[in-house]
Formats: structure tokens, sequence, C-alpha cells
């Protein structure tokens, strides 16, 4: 990948090594940390170095009456303004120079602009949130209004205790897993996974060792808006899947009724929670109509944030014969292992590069009781 900001722009951690070199570190780290617990080779997956984020914020810098797109430099003591970023999806990369052409034409929306939200689908749908240090008005929204239908593109402004909503506040994008189209409701300030062909080989990852439990159900701890948990659910015969965030829970639902499925049933509740369900320690009021035990988990899933498994979460994952665990930092994930592989053999482990030119690897591994 070329980029006019290489080394000014610190988004782009690894400018300076070729790609294919920061799969061969990123495996060689991941293997290094799993090596006490995992000895076979690591399957490693990778999608386009370039137009592959779908999801992308930019600060906006502003010069005298002229605003431009601007990140955080490399020595991490102020901006540069860019022009393009190589990094993102083409319809946020095709989208980006028109829209700042367009905001720089409008003093109503040009002015104490503070930042660009792009969410995009494969499919050419683009969401753009428009954050101000100042209250929307009128004049901003029959503005804004004019740029959305000219560009054909969904807008959202956003400031202080504010949110406009123009049209609409998601997007929808179709991920096809093993030939099976999967549809799924990105919600504005949602978690979304931001690259969709390596999010598309984890899927597929995932389901290929579902399939090789084959059965029983699944219980899955942060599932957010169901990413694995859809394409997962055809392998067993049902799923409970937990999720904190309300507004993820919210777009999880929805998706189950985009996609036809009906042996899925979404919780809000955190991890934490969930084990003081299974212990029995008190009533929910979000279980009821849930009878844990008239479930036959087989399997669990957990995709935890960069701080991993707590401990009596840890302990409750260990009660599973099989653990499907994605990582988002390798570091946790050791930590983990160390405890999980005290009960349980690594079966297959694998990672997935999300976001080239940076340190950041995406990482799963399979476990089976001993």
């Amino acid at each position: 990948m070329t980029c006019e900001s290489f080394g000014q722009c610190g988004s782009c951690t690894l400018y300076d090594i070729p790609y294919e070199e920061q799969v061969v570190q990123k495996h060689k780290r991941v293997a290094d940390l799993l090596s006490p617990f995992y000895h076979d080779e690591l399957a490693a997956y990778q999608g386009e170095e370039t137009h592959y984020r779908s999801r992308a914020e930019f600060r906006i810098w502003h010069t005298g009456d002229r605003c431009d797109y601007a990140m955080g430099n490399w020595e991490k003591n102020g901006s540069v303004t860019i022009s393009e970023c190589p990094k993102v999806s083409e319809p946020i990369f095709n989208l980006m120079p028109l829209l700042c052409d367009a905001i720089n034409d409008s003093e109503v929306l040009r002015r104490r602009l503070f930042a660009v939200e792009f969410l995009a689908t494969t499919t050419g749908e683009v969401l753009v949130t428009l954050i101000y240090h100042r209250k929307l008005d009128e004049a901003w929204e029959a503005e804004a209004k004019v740029l959305e239908q000219a560009l054909g593109i969904c807008i959202i402004g956003r400031s202080r205790k504010q949110k406009v909503v123009l049209s609409q506040d998601y997007v929808t994008e179709t991920l096809t897993i093993e030939g099976i189209p999967y549809r799924y409701r990105y919600y504005e300030g949602g978690f979304t996974q931001p690259n969709p062909r390596v999010n598309t080989q984890m899927i597929e990852w995932g389901v290929g060792q579902a399939r090789s439990v084959g059965r029983g159900d699944l219980i899955e701890l942060y599932c957010g808006l169901g990413n694995f948990t859809l394409p997962l659910s055809r392998h067993f015969d049902r799923v409970l899947a937990t999720e904190v965030s309300k507004n993820s829970i919210r777009a999880a639902q929805e998706n189950v009724a985009l996609n036809g499925t009906d042996t899925i049933t979404f919780v809000r509740m955190s991890s934490e929670e969930m084990v003081e369900a299974f212990a029995g320690v008190r009533p929910f009021r979000r279980l009821e109509g849930v009878d844990l035990g008239s479930y036959d988990f087989s399997t669990i899933l957990v995709d935890p944030p960069r701080a991993g498994l707590d401990p009596a979460t840890t302990e409750l994952v260990r009660g599973f014969e099989h653990i499907l665990y994605i990582s988002c930092n390798p570091e946790t994930l050791a930590r983990d292992l160390a405890t999980l592989t005290q009960t349980h053999t690594v079966m297959e482990g694998a990672i997935f590069d999300q976001f080239p030119y940076t340190k950041h690897v995406e990482s799963g591994v399979v476990l089976r009781r001993k």
C-alpha cells in the first residue's frame, strides 16, 4: 500500500514493513504466545492490504474558512491533515473528497464541525455522522438533507446531547458465509467488525469448528449484534446468546428477523451476570421465560474485549465440553489459556489479520475437554 501520509499519520504504525512480512511477524508473535498450549501450525487468514476498512473516523482540522480531514500524527503530539486514506473501503474512499468539498462550500455545514465518522457496506451503502461543537438547527438540517440526497448517502448530525437522524441511523450489510447470504443491520455508534473480508473468513472458520461438534446447543457470551451467532446457529439445535449492550441486543434481535431464524434467543446480560445465573445466585428478570436447565449446551463461544475473560467467567467457560474463543488480544488469550488448558486441550488455532499496517491481530482457538 502507498499513502502520501505514511510516516506522518500515526494510524499505520507498520508503514515501513511490506505487508506480507507484517503477516509473518504477527503469525510468529501469536504462535510464540500460544506455544505453551498449542504446538501445531496456526492457520493464517488475511484480506487485501488496501480498501479493507468499512468503518472509519476522522477529525476535522480548520484552517481559516477551510476544513480538512485529520489524524493524530506519528509523534502523538498533534495532527496531520489528509486528503485520502487508502485503508478505507472504496465506497468511503470515493466519498471522502466529495463530502469534504461539499462541506467546504457550506458555511452552515462547516461551522464548528469537529469530526466525521463513516460506516459502509460491501454493497455500497454509506452512513456518515457529522459531529459538531455547536447546537444543530433547522438551517443545518435543511442543508444536510440536500447533501444527503446529492451524494446518495445517509447523514446523522451529532452535538452535545443532540442526535439528528435525517433518514436512518443504520446500514444493512450482506455477508455470504459458505454460499449462504446473511443480512446484518449495523447501527451508527454500535460495534461492528471493520474488515468485511477477514470477518467473513473468521465466521467461516468458526462455522467449520461448530460443524465438527455437530450436536447440542450453543451458548455465546459477548455476542454483539449476532455476527457469529447467525451462521453458527445452523449447526446447533438451539442458541442462547448474551450481550451487555442494549443497542447491540436490539440490532441482534432485528438481525434474527431479517434472516428468518427461530432457534436463537438473545438476552441482554453481562458475562458476570451469566455466571450468577448459572450458579443460581439470584433470579434475573431478563431471563424470564428462559429455562437454562432445558438446554443441552455442548459448546460455548466467547469473543471478549481486549481485557479477555475475568476469573469468574473463565471458570464458567471451563464447565463446557467445547470452547470456541475469539480474541482481539493475543496476550490476554494466552493468559486465559493458562487456566483453560488445565481442563481442556487446544485442538485448533488461527490468526486473522483485520488491521494491515498495524500491530493488532485477531486470533481464535478451539478447545475440547480432556
